[in-house]
């Protein structure tokens, strides 16, 4: 197969919600249609002693949420999928916005009772922001919900886009009979069972086999509602959905395998194959002969009998192969990787070649930082990858003196994850941690404890916010550090980083010094 028919095979999406919409069960499902799984892990259900795939970090099976970003890939009637399963949760939000970078395409799963959340419509500001195509998946059909029509209104106001549905259900809750594809137009009726594909009816939707099968009262107004979508929605139209205008819904359970598959066989249709992807420098196409990557994210402790790093890289153009020379553009040297992976979540298998809009981890040994990129020689960066400014903060303190080594590595390692960020206070050396919510200190003490035998506490602070500061005036820049000395940090880079306790003393410190740029993201 060329280079140009890998390319266009290659799916990168991510699949995003609010925290239990039901996004790590759509991702299941989509693996056993994929045929990389048997019999899905459902989530929640004890009986099945086995937790979903995309969940494998121990703190992640005991509290049934997603912390990190999960990655897998699998084939799919000539397609070549890599979907990427994000934290709900927005107490880690970062993981995924970062992620979104990385993928070409976007699965929003919406609970069908609660409509759009919070966090849905943060990450899809995101999305807007980098215009990246959407589809919607309304799960939890088999659940009372809302009604279809006001749940579609809800989601043009509230995510601000057209929305377009290819799917469309018969009831809803206990009554939930099934879902009519207006995709395909055929008609799916349901069977609930949570570990194995239910099978499809053909039927005509004007004929007489409909009233049969559903009823002729709910036949009637499923005629209805189809003719009532067809004069409310201009007819689908592929290119607006690439465009970004536009989002199609597909509706359904994914609990109970429903909806997914029609959900997954128009995705590989009209999901976008890899994008260009814009680099400081120039624009970089997939169809560039000569590779370029960037790392999105480091995971430690991916294989726990194994204290190793994985950096993940995104490849944006040409075709990297193993043992080969590449530079890494920050460090200014050429690297080899001997063991490049591609994933099913935790379990990882060599590759020899991979294309763009693929997804591999390569060993890390402290080479990386997220951002950096790697190229055949070309000097190039890849931007969009920002650090938020942290809004919750707390004195690391080392609650075992015996171990000290073993909680400088884990804090190093990971801070290098990205998981939250360090600040060293310049008055007095101290550690600062920084997250954007309280939980992240959870699974930051839980992870130094179980993968690094570390112990640490916590030891409160009151501050507002962590801004970076730069200036082209560097007396100025002096001045305000030696007055702000109390208040100043470095962050892992060597930045310098001012820690306001109040809006009132940032607002103060803007006005009194003018040349001095205040950043809240680190990215600039």
């Amino acid at each position: 197969m060329s280079v140009h028919e890998e390319i266009a095979r290659r799916r990168t999406f991510a699949i995003i919600s609010h925290p239990d919409a039901g996004k790590t069960t759509l991702t299941e499902k989509l693996l056993l249609f994929g045929g990389q799984i048997q019999v899905a892990g459902a989530v929640k259900s004890n009986k099945i002693k086995k937790t979903a795939t995309s969940d494998w970090m121990e703190i992640e099976k005991q509290r049934g949420i997603s912390v990190t970003t999960s990655v897998m890939e699998f084939d799919y009637e000539g397609y070549k999928i890599n979907i990427l399963d994000t934290p709900g949760h927005q107490d880690f939000a970062e993981d995924t916005f970062r992620t979104l970078t990385a993928v070409d395409s976007v699965i929003i799963v919406v609970d069908s009772a609660k409509g759009v959340e919070t966090q849905t419509r943060k990450l899809m500001s995101v999305c807007r922001m980098r215009n990246t195509p959407v589809i919607v998946y309304v799960n939890k059909m088999d659940r009372e919900g809302r009604d279809p029509f006001e749940l579609l209104d809800e989601l043009e106001s509230e995510l601000q886009i057209s929305v377009r549905p290819l799917s469309w259900p018969i009831d809803q809750g206990a009554r939930f009979k099934g879902v009519y594809n207006i995709y395909e137009q055929k008609l799916d009726l349901f069977t609930p069972n949570k570990q194995r594909v239910t099978d499809k009816v053909e039927v005509d939707i004007n004929s007489d086999e409909l009233d049969r099968n559903i009823g002729e009262d709910l036949a009637l107004k499923l005629r209805t509602d189809l003719e009532l979508v067809e004069g409310v929605y201009p007819e689908f139209n592929v290119q607006d959905y690439l465009e970004a205008k536009v989002a199609p819904v597909f509706f359904g359970s994914a609990l109970n395998n429903f909806g997914v598959e029609e959900l997954l066989n128009c995705f590989v249709k009209i999901a976008p194959s890899p994008r260009p992807v814009q680099a400081v420098e120039r624009m970089v196409s997939p169809e560039d002969s000569k590779f370029t990557g960037f790392i999105f994210k480091i995971t430690a402790n991916i294989d726990p009998n194994h204290r190793s790093c994985v950096a993940f890289c995104k490849i944006c153009s040409g075709k990297f192969v193993r043992n080969t020379p590449y530079r890494h553009i920050r460090l200014g040297k050429d690297l080899r990787f001997s063991s490049p992976t591609q994933f099913m979540a935790q379990r990882k298998s060599t590759i020899e070649e991979a294309y763009p809009g693929d997804i591999i981890g390569l060993p890390d040994t402290g080479n990386f930082k997220i951002g950096d990129t790697l190229t055949e020689g070309e000097d190039l960066h890849f931007k969009g990858l920002p650090s938020f400014s942290p809004e919750m903060f707390k004195y690391i303190e080392n609650a075992d003196p015996m171990k000290t080594k073993q909680l400088a590595k884990g804090i190093d390692q990971l801070m290098g994850e990205g998981v939250a960020q360090l600040f060293v206070n310049q008055h007095n050396g101290r550690k600062l941690i920084g997250t954007v919510g309280q939980l992240q200190f959870e699974v930051i003490q839980y992870r130094l404890e179980n993968e690094y035998n570390a112990k640490c506490r916590w030891e409160p602070v009151s501050l507002y916010k962590a801004c970076w500061i730069e200036s082209d005036d560097p007396a100025e820049l002096e001045a305000f550090k030696k007055r702000k000395y109390q208040y100043m940090a470095k962050d892992i880079e060597g930045r310098d980083v001012f820690l306001a306790d109040s809006s009132y003393v940032l607002q103060m410190a803007q006005n009194d010094f003018k040349s001095i740029r205040f950043h809240f993201t680190s990215e600039f």
